[in-house]
């Protein structure tokens, strides 16, 4: 038999990366809801997510709002979704980027006013999700030096890692009743690696796309048919 050994480079390269996978897999999460109201979605009415669309800080991710309308809008217990772009278009100039609510206090001001709330009863809406927050990167630690070494070949090596956290609150508004009926929210974080001896691994921790499913599913579950006791 033989044994073939690896070098001490390549043991060493072979448990840190072993390391990242493991750690960098691991996203923690938290999910909480409360309820204000009972909620009853009818066969011909639909739902809409929406966010703050103003370009200042603060603004929460296009990207984020389309994957909680696709995530709502699929898989088990799927519900009606009206898509942003076509609430826009059927609300137009109410929801339009320069003259669209800020926060939840404005949205409800907005969709008070008779014109607007009768175009969106109109249009099928019968709830209104406001969603609020952001995923952002912190506490950068390491670092990752890179070059070109004999024969032309780049290598690299190093190790940075850094925090990412996920943090969102949807508001859910009935159109009918012209009342906030609940608020979800939903958090995560993880830290994420790229180690390098000779080629760069990036291990990501997919904090957003984890608040995402954990939100589509609690919105799903909040608008969904409720058992016998309400809850």
């Amino acid at each position: 038999m033989t044994i073939q050994r690896l070098p001490r480079h390549g043991i060493a390269a072979s448990l840190v990366l072993a390391a990242a996978w493991l750690a960098g897999g691991c996203v923690q999460t938290t999910v909480q809801g409360v309820r204000q109201a009972e909620t009853d979605l009818g066969d011909s009415e639909s739902v809409v997510i929406l966010s703050r669309k103003h370009k200042t800080q603060g603004e929460t991710e296009d990207d984020f709002v389309a994957c909680v309308s696709d995530q709502v809008n699929s898989g088990k217990d799927a519900l009606p979704i009206l898509t942003e772009r076509e609430f826009v278009d059927a609300t137009f100039p109410w929801f339009e980027p320069r003259t669209a609510p800020l926060n939840m206090d404005d949205l409800t001001q907005v969709i008070n006013r008779p014109i607007i709330s009768e175009r969106i009863d109109e249009i099928g809406v019968r709830y209104l999700v406001w969603i609020e927050g952001q995923t952002q990167r912190s506490d950068e630690t390491g670092s990752l030096q890179c070059t070109v070494v004999t024969g032309g070949i780049p290598g690299c090596l190093g190790f940075l890692s850094w925090e990412r956290g996920s943090n969102y609150e949807a508001s859910v508004w009935d159109v009918q009743r012209r009342m906030t009926v609940g608020t979800l929210s939903s958090e995560a974080a993880g830290t994420s690696f790229v180690i390098a001896v000779v080629v760069p691994v990036p291990v990501i921790a997919r904090v957003q796309e984890e608040a995402c499913a954990n939100l589509s599913q609690e919105i799903k579950t909040f608008l969904g048919p409720q058992d016998s006791t309400g809850a």
